[in-house]
């Protein structure tokens, strides 16, 4: 048995060796005394999963539990136990799933960032599971969603409803904007559906089974539900027509590769924690919510103070609110309280809706005139400590990606250039200005491509996005889609095979935030 496991484990590293070369990877994989692996790939899943578990352990909840010392933890401390290969894939094999869990040198290197080097933010994590994993498993089982899905939140957000990506993914199950609201979430400056639990669970089993519809694989789906379905059917394509996950695997975007492994490892670890010493932090969130419907508008504040409850402790409840308001009125809002305060709210509700309502909801601000004493004030352009650098646009920028290459804000790029909305034409000259000081150091962004100004600001770009980022030649013929009510740009580009919401954009010279509206023209793509 041993002869056979170890030649198994040397073929699959010759595999991947193997693919690795054709590929051109940095990725390297060695047998030494036991297997160990080295993935320069997996360094952003890593990243956004450090970044999680920092925030997450910010959270009201877990940062009341971290106070509390746990004797059974100590005792454990010390005792990190390893295992080899064999026992891994005999207990993933073990698993009930409908989910494929297979075992190699990547999902390996995952297990043990779970349960090795991050052994105390992870058991947060798992006490956090005993509050959430019920409402995934209650949805997901209406929706005919496998259950261990659910443990996909773990390697998108830790378990953290206010989780907020680099790419402006939000929430528990880290949705983008327009994915968000075409799944029917409510997104704008008070109220955030995203982060809240249940509504955002509903919309992620939602876009899981139209995923399955779409790839009949759920190792698939996971992948998808990443990096989007355009740039998993381009990896199936690159891949001669195969649509086994392990076979795309290195035609995928860098970002998305390392999702399968690191969901594998979570559902590993969700299963087997108790083995390797992990013991859920007990986090002391209300087994029993209440739920009460707001028809005025309410802030958490008022909330806190009658009630005497810690304002953090409301936020957790109620992460979707982004400014601590309610801002009922023409329809009712959810007010999360645990529910031994659920009497307490209706017996002083006039007393909490009463309390500072002049400070929070002003109503003399509702109708005002704007100030004489600035009356005729306009702006003025940077003094003459400033040099006056020139920027031409090229296809594929926005407003967001300039600032950041030159370090200045939207709204001034807007100002010094006269720019009403975001919209920005390829070859249209932007002025820019900097300090005499730091001019020097901003002069040649002109001159750079997209790849060598996002390394400058310490950002990768994959091959994919590289080659996507190419100057478009808008001379020639496109195909072109009228925009319907109810469009999402997302929706749009599974349309069209080969076509994903970043090509969307880069080809309008949209940028992430701009809203598509009903009869509007876009390109797709150029015609064949």
């Amino acid at each position: 048995m041993k002869k056979i496991l170890i030649l198994s484990l040397v073929f699959v590293c010759a595999h991947v060796k193997s693919v690795a070369e054709e590929t051109q990877d940095t990725t390297k994989i060695f047998l030494a005394d036991s297997l160990e692996v080295s993935f320069q790939l997996a360094d952003s899943v890593y990243s956004n999963f450090d970044e999680n578990l920092d925030s997450m352990l910010q959270l009201y909840y877990v940062r009341e539990s971290l106070e509390v010392i746990d004797s059974a933890e100590i005792a454990k401390l010390d005792s990190i136990p390893d295992f080899p290969d064999s026992v891994y894939i005999a207990r993933l094999a073990a698993i009930p799933t409908v989910v494929e869990l297979s075992y190699n040198p990547i999902v390996r290197s995952y297990i043990n960032a779970y349960t090795k080097k991050k052994r105390k933010s992870v058991e947060s994590m798992l006490g956090l599971s005993e509050h959430y994993f019920p409402i995934f498993d209650d949805i997901f089982d209406y929706y005919d969603v496998p259950n261990e899905m659910k443990y996909m939140s773990i390697i998108e957000s830790a378990l953290n409803p206010r989780a907020y990506s680099r790419a402006k993914a939000v929430g528990l199950w880290q949705f983008m904007y327009g994915t968000g609201r075409s799944y029917g979430l409510e997104i704008n400056s008070l109220v955030d559906e995203r982060r809240d639990p249940i509504k955002s669970t509903h919309a992620a089993a939602k876009m899981s089974k139209d995923l399955y519809r779409i790839y009949g694989d759920w190792l698939l789906v996971i992948a998808a539900y990443n990096c989007g379905p355009g740039n998993v059917n381009r990896a199936i394509r690159r891949a001669g027509g195969k649509t086994n996950y392990w076979d795309i695997y290195y035609f995928l975007p860098r970002e998305t590769r390392g999702h399968v492994p690191a969901f594998i490892a979570a559902t590993y670890v969700m299963n087997y924690y108790k083995e390797h010493n992990l013991i859920p932090k007990p986090i002391e969130m209300p087994l029993i919510i209440d739920t009460i419907m707001i028809r005025e508008k309410l802030h958490l504040e008022q909330v806190a103070h009658v009630l005497q409850i810690p304002i953090k402790e409301l936020r957790d409840l109620n992460p979707q609110y982004r400014a601590d308001i309610l801002p009922a009125g023409d329809k009712a809002y959810a007010l999360n309280l645990p529910a031994e305060e659920t009497l307490r709210f209706i017996d002083l509700e006039d007393s909490i809706f009463a309390y500072k309502d002049s400070v929070y909801f002003d109503p003399t601000k509702n109708v005002i005139s704007p100030s004489s004493d600035y009356a005729g004030y306009t702006p003025e352009a940077p003094g003459s400590n400033y040099e006056k650098l020139s920027y031409t646009v090229k296809s594929g920028d926005n407003l967001g990606y300039i600032s950041e290459w030159y370090n200045v804000k939207v709204s001034d790029i807007k100002y010094w250039n006269d720019i009403r909305k975001t919209v920005i034409r390829s070859g249209q000259k932007l002025t820019i200005y900097k300090l005499k000081s730091q001019a020097s150091n901003y002069k040649d962004i002109d001159k750079l491509s997209f790849a060598e100004k996002q390394k400058r600001i310490g950002k990768t770009v994959s091959t994919q996005s590289t080659a996507s980022s190419t100057p478009v030649d808008y001379s020639g013929a496109f195909i072109t889609y009228t925009v319907r009510s109810g469009d999402t740009l997302w929706d749009i580009a599974k349309k069209y095979p080969d076509v994903s919401e970043s090509d969307i954009i880069r080809l309008n010279n949209l940028s992430n935030g701009d809203k598509i509206k009903p009869g509007q023209v876009l390109k797709i793509k150029p015609k064949s």
